[in-house]
């Protein structure tokens, strides 16, 4: 059970402390407990019923109307309400809120359709990764379990699987080629996966090795693959103090080809990095990457055809 103060609830839903302690004493939308130092503390029941509540609010319902419906009512008002193309914030509390019930459906119907009104890249980035981000928030807080994330883990991974699989193939002789892995002992895959999908989408043709990588196998492949760009991303391993030694090494095994480094252990490396290596901040900052690679590629192939 998660154990939150109202500056939590207000971080987490997005609604200011003021309108909660409104909403609870006007309408009973919440039920906290009181410390022995008479503070309140709200449980996840409460968050829960907050985000759907706010979800809705947010839609223009009344609150008055809304506090009269029950948990199950709730969660039918916002998945019908959250087909707006453009309605980020709801779409994300409402996955939030799908997420702690451990409702796959819900999950599922609420990502697809999210995919259907703006397109696979455009939902992962406003939706998704926003989503991910207060997911992590939780986990701080001690709200989400690993069953509840491996949920959501499993489900984006059979979603960008899928996605990428519809893409049309691209021949490794006839665009840029990118090898995509993970170190070896890290597991850490979705970020990888929608880089996949984005350089694919591009027209880029990429080998993806995937997880738990050696690097002498790295060395392997690039002698025969010879790619134009190296990218990883680096989350849990290696440890920090051995961040640098990793990424000169992996500098090294293709000094010719750019290597592109993601995540947050990343951002730990210090600024006298080899001259091919690259760390975009942001995912924003890997998809400017990768539409400036293929307008390289087009202008180089529109050459060799002339």
């Amino acid at each position: 059970m998660g154990h939150f103060s109202i500056s939590d609830l207000e971080q987490l839903s997005g609604i200011r402390a003021h309108t909660i302690r409104m909403w609870e004493q006007r309408y009973g939308i919440l039920r906290p407990v009181r410390t022995a130092t008479n503070i309140r503390t709200y449980c996840d029941d409460d968050l829960r019923r907050l985000l759907n509540v706010a979800t809705l609010c947010g839609r223009g319902q009344r609150i008055s109307q809304v506090a009269r419906l029950t948990d199950q009512e709730l969660a039918e008002a916002v998945l019908a309400c959250c087909d707006a193309s453009r309605d980020y914030e709801r779409q994300v509390n409402a996955l939030l809120a799908a997420m702690l019930e451990m409702d796959e459906l819900t999950l599922n119907e609420l990502m697809q359709t999210a995919f259907r009104h703006l397109g696979f890249e455009q939902a992962i980035m406003h939706v998704v990764y926003p989503f991910l981000q207060r997911v992590g928030v939780l986990w701080q807080t001690g709200t989400v379990n690993p069953a509840q994330e491996h949920l959501v883990t499993h489900l984006l991974r059979q979603k960008m699987l899928a996605a990428t699989d519809a893409l049309t193939p691209v021949h490794p002789k006839q665009a840029r080629r990118w090898v995509l892995f993970l170190p070896e002992g890290e597991l850490h895959e979705l970020a990888l996966l929608f880089m996949n999908y984005a350089l694919r989408a591009r027209g880029h043709h990429v080998l993806y090795l995937g997880q738990n990588l050696p690097s002498a196998e790295l060395e392997n492949v690039c002698a025969s693959y010879e790619p134009y760009a190296l990218c990883t991303v680096l989350t849990a391993v290696p440890e920090r103090d051995r961040v640098p030694d990793y990424v000169q090494h992996l500098a090294q095994i293709r000094p010719t080809a750019k290597l592109v480094v993601y995540g947050p252990l990343a951002q730990q490396l210090c600024l006298n990095m080899p001259p091919n290596v690259v760390r975009p901040l942001l995912m924003t900052d890997f998809l400017t990457l990768a539409d400036e690679a293929k307008q390289v590629s087009n202008g180089q192939l529109q050459r060799e055809l002339s």
